[in-house]
This record gives C-alpha cells, sequence and structure tokens, in this order.
C-alpha cells in the first residue's frame, strides 16, 4: 500500500469517526484507535497519539455548532473540565507503565459496559426537576431546544459525576478515546441531563481533555504527522457534518448507533489485546 493510499484509507475511517463521535459525544477516537491498530496494524501508541488530535478536531468542529445552536451545557462543561483534565495528566503520566495488550483490554471491557448501559434505556428519561444543591448554587441549571421549544431540565448528582469525569480523564489519556464514553454516560445517567445535551457538552470538553494528554504524547514523539494529518482533515470533516444531523436526529436511534458500534469496536479490541495482537 502507497503513502497516499494509506493516507485515503485513513481519511476516509477517519471521517466516519468524526461523524459518530459527533453524534454520540464519543470522540472520533472510538472509531480511529481500532481503525488504525486492527486494520491497518500500527502500534497502538502511535494510533493513541493520532487519536488524540482527531478528539481535538472533533471537539473543534462540532462544539462551536452545538454552543451556537443551544444545546451545550457551557457551565457544566466548563466545571467537570477540571475533573477530566487533572485525570488526563494523570492517565499520561503512567500510560507507558501498562502493556498495550492490557489497554486494549481495558478499552474493550470499557466500550462493553458503556453498550450496556445504553441498551437498558434506549429512550431520552424526562427532563429532572429535583436539582442537586450544589448545581443551583452553581447555576448549571439551563435548557435546550426541542421541537416543541425550549425545554428546561435540572442537573442532579454533582458531586458524583465529578468524580466520574477524573477516571473520564484518565481513560482519555490512556486509551485515546477522548473520554467520550465515561462523560456521555456520566452526564446522561448520574447527572439526568438529557442525551442530546449529554453529547453535545461532552464534545465541547473532549478537546480540553484530550489537549492535556496530547502534550505528553507529542513529547515522547508518539504522534506521527504523516499519519495524524489524514485522521484530523477526515475527523474534523465528519464532526461537522455530524453536528448538522444532531439536530434533527432521534434520541432513540441515536442510542441504538452509540450501542451498536460500541458492541463491535469492543469485540475486536478484546480479541486482539487477549490474543497480543496489539
Amino acid at each position: 500500500m502507497t503513502i497516499l493510499t494509506l493516507a485515503a484509507v485513513v481519511a476516509l475511517g477517519s471521517f466516519c469517526a468524526g461523524l459518530l463521535g459527533a453524534l454520540t459525544g464519543l470522540g472520533g477516537g472510538i472509531v480511529v484507535v481500532p481503525l488504525l491498530t486492527v486494520l491497518l496494524h500500527v502500534d497502538l501508541r502511535y494510533a493513541i497519539g493520532a487519536s488524540l488530535v482527531s478528539v481535538i478536531a472533533t471537539s473543534s468542529g462540532a462544539a462551536a455548532a452545538y454552543v451556537r445552536e443551544g444545546y451545550s451545557n457551557i457551565r457544566v462543561g466548563i466545571f467537570l473540565e477540571v475533573a477530566t483534565t487533572v485525570g488526563a495528566l494523570v492517565g499520561a503520566a503512567i500510560a507507558r507503565m501498562i502493556p498495550t495488550s492490557a489497554l486494549g483490554i481495558l478499552f474493550g471491557l470499557m466500550l462493553l459496559y458503556s453498550a450496556y448501559r445504553m441498551f437498558r434505556s434506549n429512550d431520552d428519561h424526562p427532563p429532572s426537576t429535583s436539582p442537586d444543591p450544589l448545581a443551583t448554587r452553581l447555576r448549571l441549571n439551563s435548557s435546550y431546544p426541542t421541537s416543541a421549544g425550549m425545554q428546561a431540565y435540572a442537573v442532579e448528582g454533582v458531586l458524583p459525576g465529578f468524580g466520574l469525569m477524573f477516571v473520564a480523564g484518565v481513560a482519555s489519556a490512556l486509551l485515546g478515546i477522548g473520554s467520550g464514553v465515561v462523560k456521555v454516560l456520566a452526564m446522561d445517567r448520574t447527572m439526568k441531563l438529557p442525551f442530546k445535551v449529554s453529547t453535545t457538552t461532552s464534545n465541547f470538553m473532549i478537546g480540553v481533555t484530550a489537549a492535556a494528554s496530547a502534550g505528553v504524547y507529542l513529547h515522547r514523539g508518539y504522534i506521527e504527522p504523516v499519519l495524524a494529518l489524514p485522521v484530523m482533515i477526515g475527523v474534523l470533516t465528519g464532526a461537522l457534518v455530524g453536528a448538522r444531523l444532531l439536530t434533527t436526529a432521534s434520541t432513540r436511534w441515536l442510542r441504538i448507533l452509540f450501542t451498536a458500534v460500541v458492541v463491535v469496536l469492543a469485540v475486536e479490541m478484546l480479541y486482539k489485546g487477549a490474543s497480543g495482537g496489539l
């Protein structure tokens, strides 16, 4: 395979990654890492480095559109980003101490758990009307656009959500996934944000989280420009398309899409990790 052909394949796969990342809030890394490691046999650490670049591109491409439309909760995102950034720095510091096969298995288990949680609830839960006192004090409660007009919602479980965001930051640095899996689950299931608010706020946050750990990977030489450039272009284009589609997409179908893609990727990564293919 020539360099040009490889770049085209990577860019096409990254476009799909960016599209999925923008629709589900998972970040492009959830597709980019398996694409590069499983299909193209790229070393996992270089795949994670390129993935972190793609995650920043996803956030940059989709977040502006979501903020403009009124979906993202900026106050929630900034508050939770404190925990994810600290977690990302911790994860980046310990990443080289863990074998790549263990990272692959950890990635697969996290994906399976995410799919299980989403499968149990394919529809959006009703907006919470019992705000956490801390959420009221920090003015985290907000509203978002629906077909019937602006819908108000309250934020619950602020402290548990904050703790889960630290775990999300560690996962971002270890696995190169932008920690969107944990972020969406924490905001949707623990903090009771509407699903579209959870995914769009996750997109707003993941770029900062990824940037905190990308600097460490760059310093260690794990970000290869020849690989990262087509990944970034493809993901950014896909993210812009996904941002346009999300406003009219059904929440139920978004959850089904999330579950289906995550299960396939989890099986691939578990197999490769267990068999030593990473």
